[in-house]
């Protein structure tokens, strides 16, 4: 069993649609100010529901984790880098099949730069990924944005 070392470190919050316009504005507002530790956030839509995930830089891939999203898809974001840089980020979404979760889609991004923006799909742009059966479906989109200090 993963102990708390392996598990990723990410921030979950849902919003609703009201409420996320305010969020992308408070968070690009606290983040133009001060040089801090990148940061990978992502928002992420599947079933009717949005959750922002925060993605910090870790130097050995192997123990980030997947997230579950609604018990319909599994997500992983690696982030390899550390406080000034990051490397690259590589994204990986499954699909939960009956016997273990499918790679559906993976992509690398080499060098990302940090970018001060409101847009949460600034460095992969909006991705719809479809699951094999049963017509689900989600959206992600990440932005590699200057954390908090």
């Amino acid at each position: 069993m993963p102990t708390a070392l392996h598990q990723p470190s990410v921030q979950r919050v849902r919003l609703t649609p009201a409420l996320m316009s305010i969020a992308v504005l408070l968070s690009s507002t606290f983040s133009i100010g001060t040089l801090a530790a990148p940061i990978l956030r992502c928002l992420i839509s599947q079933g009717g529901t949005d959750q922002i995930l925060d993605f910090k830089p870790v130097a050995d891939p192997y123990l980030v984790s997947s997230i579950n999203i609604r018990d319909n898809f599994r997500f992983k974001a690696v982030v390899i880098g550390d406080a000034q840089s990051v490397s690259y980020v590589k994204l990986y979404s499954y699909y939960h099949s009956r016997r273990q979760p499918v790679l559906l889609h993976q992509v690398r991004y080499l060098s990302p730069a940090v970018e001060i923006t409101d847009k949460f799909d600034a460095l992969t742009g909006t991705n719809t990924v479809y699951s094999p059966n049963l017509e689900r479906e989600f959206q992600y989109g990440c932005a590699l944005i200057e954390g908090n200090p």
